[in-house]
C-alpha cells in the first residue's frame, strides 16, 4: 500500500512540476536525420557468391580465335573489324586492374566484381592485367589460360585482345564490353 501512495506522490510531484509547460514549435532550424538503411548482408553475400559462381575454371569453348600464345576473342554476331580495332589501340582503356600476386579463386571474383562494376558504370574498354607467370610453378602464366575462359563466359564481354607492349603486351589483355 506505501508504494501505491509513494507512486501517487511521485505522479502529482511530476504534473506539477510540468503544468506551465508549453510544447515547443517545430523549428526549420531543427532537422530529425533519417534513420539510416539497414545494411543487407546476407544479399550483399548472395550476390557476391553469384558473381563468383558466375566464372567457371572448366569452361571450355565452342570457338575462340587463338594465334600461339596471343590472346585474342570474338564473340559471335560482331564485325571481324573490332578485333583490330582493339589490337591497334582504338578504344580507350577506361579501367584496370592488376590480378598479380592472387591466387585462382581471389583473381575470379575480382574479375567478376570487376566487370559487374565497369557494367553499372557504362565503362566500354579494360585492362586486366593477368602477368606473365614468371613467379608461378613451371613459369607458366595461370591467370592468362584461366582469365580467357573467365572472359568468355561474360555475356557483357564483346572481344578480347593482348595488349600492346605498351600496355602490357603478353601479361595483359584489353576487354571491350557491351555499351
Amino acid at each position: 500500500m506505501a508504494d501505491h501512495d509513494d507512486k501517487d506522490e511521485e505522479n502529482r510531484l511530476f504534473l506539477d512540476a510540468v503544468k506551465d509547460v508549453r510544447p515547443l514549435k517545430p523549428s526549420r532550424l531543427y532537422h530529425q536525420a533519417p534513420n539510416p538503411q539497414p545494411i543487407p548482408k546476407q544479399f550483399l553475400r548472395d550476390e557476391r557468391q553469384a558473381l563468383a559462381d558466375s566464372l567457371s575454371d572448366g569452361y571450355i569453348p565452342a570457338h575462340e580465335l587463338e594465334s600461339g600464345e596471343e590472346l585474342l576473342y570474338l564473340r559471335d554476331g560482331h564485325s571481324p573489324d573490332i578485333l583490330s580495332k582493339l589490337r591497334r589501340g582504338h578504344w580507350v582503356v577506361q579501367a584496370a586492374i592488376d590480378l598479380h600476386g592472387m591466387v585462382s579463386d581471389e583473381a575470379r571474383l575480382y574479375v567478376a566484381e570487376f566487370l559487374a562494376h565497369c557494367k553499372k558504370r557504362g565503362i566500354r574498354c579494360v585492362r586486366i592485367i593477368h602477368g606473365k607467370g614468371l613467379s608461378s610453378r613451371n613459369r607458366e602464366p595461370v591467370l592468362k589460360h584461366k582469365l580467357r575462359n573467365w572472359l568468355m563466359q561474360k555475356d557483357e564481354v564483346i572481344a578480347y585482345a593482348q595488349a600492346r607492349q605498351q600496355d602490357g603486351g603478353s601479361g595483359a589483355v584489353i576487354v571491350l564490353l557491351k555499351a
